[in-house]
């Protein structure tokens, strides 16, 4: 997975004006800034609010409904594991715990090696394959606890 710039006020501000004249100019701004570092850091919030004439609360908001952005960067690799109905009714509940304790973090957290992130989404568009895993931005069908292993041992992660 490609590595994130460090956050940077002055970028950050860069981001905000080139993109604070679209309508609706909020999740543009904040993808564009998780594009950008990995994360939306909370420091980049009021820069946000007052280029857009809005609250902190507001664009707070945004940030914490939307489950894609991040809050602190994400490990070197970004597993996330298909919540939506199909694969509950396959066994992702079963996989996520095989997958918490295979890489020794809790759904929604991080290594303390910073090696792995494991994110729950709510629908990877591959039901007829379910349970579905995405690892660094590829996806994967049909992962029971064995195929999650291999994926795992892949990308050289140990236990």
């Amino acid at each position: 997975m490609a590595q994130s710039a460090p956050f940077d006020p002055e970028i950050a501000r860069d981001v905000i004006t080139g993109l604070k004249h679209l309508p609706g100019a909020t999740l543009p701004i904040l993808h564009a800034l998780q594009d950008r570092f990995g994360y939306v850091d909370a420091a980049v919030v009021p820069l946000i609010a007052d280029a857009l004439n809005l609250s902190r609360a507001e664009i707070h908001g945004v940030v914490t409904f939307y489950h894609h952005f991040r809050a602190a960067p994400a490990g070197a690799h970004v597993i996330q594991l298909c919540h939506a109905e199909a694969c509950q009714s396959m066994g992702c509940r079963e996989l996520e715990r095989h997958a918490e304790a295979r890489l020794g973090v809790a759904l929604g957290g991080t290594r303390a090696d910073g090696r792995a992130t494991l994110d729950a989404v709510y629908c990877l568009g591959n039901c007829a394959l379910s349970p579905a895993v995405m690892i660094d931005g590829e996806l994967h069908g049909r992962v029971d606890a064995a195929r999650f292993d291999e994926l795992i041992d892949e990308l050289g992660i140990r236990r």
